[in-house]
């Protein structure tokens, strides 16, 4: 698992049990709306929401904050006109920055990510100057204490899996967006236990970045993920664990 992963990996966990819970219901209950805006709000047809519902259950979301905002999305409610936004971006080091909101206002938006880049040694690039360095791909999280690699792997080969790689107490498991919902289906399928699945934007290659300029980075990544309108913030970064996990420490 490359460093920016490691990143990802401590920042979720971390979201789990601090004062971001908020943070994360609202990033969510957005998620939910605009997802029932786009697809319709029958979750058993529209897999952006369905997977929108998953993360707020594994948040402990309640069922009715679900619903209402399901029902806004539809337009059963009134609510906020929500759309999804994508910006490119450099930070330092020279890593790349794909930054995805969703926001009721794109001018307060992107003046907002401006204003944070330029405070974090970052820049705003082109629309697409960055964007073919990354692919969609599904990402399936497993306990290891649940199965071993060796039966994992014979599970998810046959459901078609592109990779499986561990890291610390968890496997992962990459496949191509379409398999993602064949893929999770085939692991509960087996009763094994998913720690965390989503569709991410993944880099076909990183950049090592160093010292301060690691420093500065996870920093910006940080700032930008506090946004409210952000969603997702993905990097093409490769960060030393030991030195993700110093700077995350030491934020605590």
């Amino acid at each position: 698992m490359s460093g920016h992963s490691k990143w990802h990996t401590i920042r979720r966990k971390k979201a789990v049990t601090d004062a971001r819970r908020g943070k994360v219901f609202t990033q969510i209950i957005k998620e939910i709306t605009i997802a029932a805006k786009i697809g319709g709000g029958d979750a058993g047809g529209n897999p952006r929401l369905r997977l929108a519902i998953d993360k707020a259950k594994a948040s402990n979301m309640p069922s009715d904050n679900i619903k209402r905002a399901i029902m806004k999305g539809t337009g059963e409610l009134p609510g906020m006109s929500y759309e999804d936004v994508t910006y490119e971006a450099y930070g330092p080091g020279g890593a790349a920055l794909i930054i995805e909101c969703v926001t009721d206002n794109k001018v307060r938006t992107i003046s907002d990510i401006r204003h944070v880049l330029d405070r974090n040694h970052g820049k705003l690039a082109s629309a697409g100057a960055v964007a073919f360095q990354f692919h969609r791909k599904g990402l399936v999280s497993v306990p290891k204490s649940f199965i071993s690699e060796d039966d994992l792997m014979t599970v998810i080969l046959d459901a078609g899996a592109d990779d499986l790689a561990t890291e610390d107490e968890t496997y992962t498991v990459t496949c191509r967006p379409e398999g993602f919902e064949p893929m999770k289906k085939a692991i509960e399928a087996k009763g094994i236990k998913i720690d965390h699945a989503e569709l991410q934007l993944v880099a076909e290659n990183t950049v090592k970045v160093e010292g301060k300029d690691a420093e500065n980075l996870l920093k910006l990544v940080e700032a930008l993920e506090d946004h409210d309108d952000v969603q997702h913030v993905y990097s093409n970064f490769d960060i030393d664990d030991k030195v993700i996990a110093n700077l995350a420490a030491a934020g605590e």
